[in-house]
């Protein structure tokens, strides 16, 4: 009774087949994460003083450096474990970077928005709000799927397993009822988890942690930004400096980023993990930003007073002669009388 307390789980779904085609609900999860979070782009960005049709045109692109940068970043942090090139380009095997994602869209974006005119923080400030909820809708693909677990744990939100072929690096048997799934992780680090616990072992054999379930990190994420998206909401009824919204959005996210990375088995980088650099370092930069602009508040615009009206100058005495009428003669219109 206490682990069915202490814990939640489900059936992971690897593929939705169709006979013999099968999706991946982890794919599912991004395209409709993607798009919902775009709808809420072209919501907000018109507020801001950015085209929609310009912002259609930054989120095709964004949509682009997403896929390229999601890949690549992974690949970097990774680059030990593959054989070729050709690995290296195999999307469909999974390997993505949800950070470096993020860091593809707003580079692929950023050479329109000088060709339109507009300023960083103003556009980026039209996705304060597609952000948090383009993630949040994103991770239900990851949690189908069994993805992104974490060390054992017996805490109340420990994931337990309760059957399905777990996403890789996991491979689950027997194939027909999986009971069992096995995976080794960075630096020889061998993880089992079973639908009664989970265990972590050393690379030499000795047990590191054992618990009821694993640290599930997708649905800290995905928890995490949907309150985010919900404290936004509200904060964005007010108008506020231009960069603050999306700022709020980073720091928050980075923070969280920090901390749920140390509850993963990852490749490290000096103690941290690439998303842990990436999403910690953007969070600093704000922090100190938003503290500069608070010991330094924006000048108020000087009020510009308003010109007298020009008078006409009068005009200088005429220095024509005009011959004097003819006696009994009366002066005509326009000559001195």
């Amino acid at each position: 009774m206490t682990a069915i307390l202490a814990s939640v789980g489900w059936p992971v779904l690897d593929r939705i087949r169709f006979g013999d085609f099968g999706i991946s609900p982890h794919g599912i999860g991004i395209a409709v994460g993607f798009l919902l979070g775009s709808w809420w782009v072209l919501r907000e960005g018109p507020k801001r003083g950015v085209s929609e049709q310009h912002l259609s045109t930054m989120l095709f692109w964004a949509l682009i450096g997403a896929v390229v940068g999601s890949r690549f970043f992974y690949v970097v942090g990774h680059f030990s474990e593959f054989d070729s090139f050709v690995d290296m380009l195999a999307l469909w095997r999974g390997g993505l970077s949800l950070i470096g994602g993020i860091a593809g869209a707003i580079l692929f974006a950023l050479p329109l928005m000088k060709r339109y005119g507009y300023r960083f923080l103003q556009v980026m400030d039209s996705a304060f709000l597609g952000f948090p909820f383009g993630i949040a809708v994103g991770r239900i693909g990851d949690l189908a799927i069994g993805d992104h677990l974490g060390k054992p744990t017996g805490w109340l939100l420990a994931w337990t397993y309760e059957g399905g072929q777990l996403a890789p690096p996991y491979a689950c048997v027997p194939l027909e009822d999986p009971a069992l799934c096995t995976a080794t992780l960075q630096g020889g680090v061998h993880m089992e988890v079973t639908r009664e616990s989970a265990r972590m072992f050393s690379a030499s054999g000795g047990l590191l942690q054992e618990g009821i379930g694993v640290h599930q990190t997708a649905m800290y994420d995905l928890i995490s930004s949907a309150i985010l998206f919900a404290v936004l909401l509200w904060f964005g009824r007010k108008v506020r400096r231009e960069g603050v919204p999306i700022m709020f959005f980073a720091i928050w996210y980075g923070v969280m980023r920090v901390v749920t990375d140390f509850l993963r088995v990852d490749k490290r980088f000096f103690g941290l993990t690439g998303s842990q650099w990436t999403t910690g370092t953007v969070a600093l930069l704000s922090v100190a930003v938003l503290v500069w602009w608070a010991l330094r508040p924006k000048p108020a615009p000087v009020a510009v007073q308003p010109q007298p009206e020009s008078q006409p100058e009068p005009e200088a005495p005429s220095t024509r002669f005009v011959p004097p009428p003819e006696p009994g003669e009366r002066p005509t219109v326009g000559e001195d009388g």
